[in-house]
């Protein structure tokens, strides 16, 4: 073999059409795009949902509700799982990089602690909330809530 005679495979390489380079090219005159209308012009491109004049789905779907963009969303975490998580690692202070390492929030979740379950052991736990039954749970333990 020599660097001489590589090629590429058979097939793989094809040419360009040549648009618009004269009559004789069989691509000359129109340059493939039709006649007339906003699609033959350069510089043409469509609007997003354009359905060729035909009422858009958007406007045709009625609207209704209320979005609020400052709306803060917590990742519940409830004490069974806490006491599920204490059993298996035996960590005794749980945090939100804890709740990360073992797959029970993600790492840009903001975590709120619910009272569902019971804790057995006293612990030390932050969060960005808790309610007020998982706080009366963990210190009922002596166990310690930080908000973050």
């Amino acid at each position: 073999m020599k660097l001489n005679t590589l090629k590429p495979a058979e097939g793989s390489v094809k040419n360009n059409k040549r648009i618009g380079r004269g009559q004789g090219s069989g691509r000359g005159g129109t340059s493939t795009r039709g006649h007339k209308g906003a699609k033959s012009r350069s510089g043409y491109s469509k609007k997003l949902g354009f359905e060729g004049g035909q009422m858009p789905l958007q406007r045709r779907v009625p609207k209704f509700g209320f979005k609020n963009p400052n709306r803060v969303e917590y990742k519940p975490v409830n004490l069974d799982i806490i006491q599920a998580l204490v059993e298996k690692t035996g960590v005794e202070k749980v945090t939100p990089a804890v709740l990360v390492e073992n797959g029970i929030v993600g790492k840009n979740d903001l975590v709120k602690v619910l009272g569902r379950g019971e804790l057995k052991v006293k612990l030390s736990i932050e969060a960005n909330k808790f309610s007020k039954t998982a706080i009366e749970s963990i210190e009922k333990l002596g166990g310690t809530t930080t908000v973050i």
